[in-house]
């Protein structure tokens, strides 16, 4: 909230809240309050994921 970049693990996302603001809630007990809405958040991971692990295979 204070306008700096910040890059959290993807992976250890328990659960997104929005209730006025975002909050991003960590397996680690850790939250985090962001300015992103929950759709900006899971399309930035989708891109991130889909960049790592590239698309999916259609199956045959």
């Amino acid at each position: 909230m204070n306008g700096q970049p910040v890059m959290l693990n993807c992976d250890l996302i328990e659960s997104i809240e929005e209730n006025g603001h975002t909050v991003i809630t960590l397996t680690t007990g850790s939250a985090v309050v962001v300015c992103e809405r929950m759709p900006e958040i899971e399309a930035r991971i989708v891109a991130f994921k889909r960049k790592i692990y590239g698309p999916r295979e259609p199956s045959v």
